[in-house]
């Protein structure tokens, strides 16, 4: 299973499936550091060769622009999105899985999927096994409803506060949320037979 990417392991990695998706050839090492900035050549294969360690790329080494993604459709319409189960560890190790979402449901490339364990929040309608998809956001805006994780359980929180004050961090009934992840953007429900 891949392993997290950091924040910027991440938007190298998009980059470089955005770039293949458009252009339909890899970025070379130059305009991936072009991109971010990165003006040394060895900084930018050292995060390739992180997301190789991490299970998202193959590179051959002996070829320019020898980039393969590894298990994801490179389809334009999609995005790979990872999934993480409820509960939330402290430290996200390991992907559970992965899943390619239209990118009219997934509207960002950094959203990411946790699949709901237990009836915990059967009154906001998601269910044990739902897949929740968060949209990662610092400052959720006064409609968006806030998914943090409480002692790594997910929570969800309605953004009700108008004050212009409200950092995001908390809820409007003075509750202190453990982490703020996101803001909810949809539930993915696989039908069950029941048995």
């Amino acid at each position: 299973m891949p392993k997290v990417l950091s924040p910027i392991e991440r938007r190298i990695y998009n980059f470089v499936v955005d770039y293949l998706k458009r252009e339909t050839y890899q970025p070379s090492i130059r305009e991936i550091g072009s991109r971010f900035g990165i003006r040394s050549t060895k900084t930018v294969t050292e995060y390739l060769q992180s997301l190789q360690r991490k299970g998202y790329l193959d590179r051959t080494r002996s070829r320019s622009r020898a980039l393969k993604i590894l298990g994801l459709d490179l389809s334009p319409e999609t995005y790979t999105i990872p999934v993480y189960r409820d509960p939330i560890p402290d430290h996200w190790e390991e992907v559970d899985t992965q899943y390619d979402l239209d990118r009219g449901l997934a509207c960002s490339p950094d959203c990411f999927l946790v699949r709901i364990n237990g009836d915990h929040l059967q009154s906001a309608g998601i269910l044990d096994g739902d897949l929740l998809l968060v949209e990662p956001c610092d400052k959720p805006a006064p409609e968006d409803t806030r998914v943090s994780s409480r002692d790594g359980r997910i929570e969800l929180e309605r953004n009700s506060s108008n004050n212009p004050e409200d950092d995001g961090s908390g809820g409007g009934n003075g509750a202190t949320l453990d982490r703020l992840l996101g803001v909810a953007r949809g539930v993915v429900r696989t039908f069950r037979d029941g048995s």
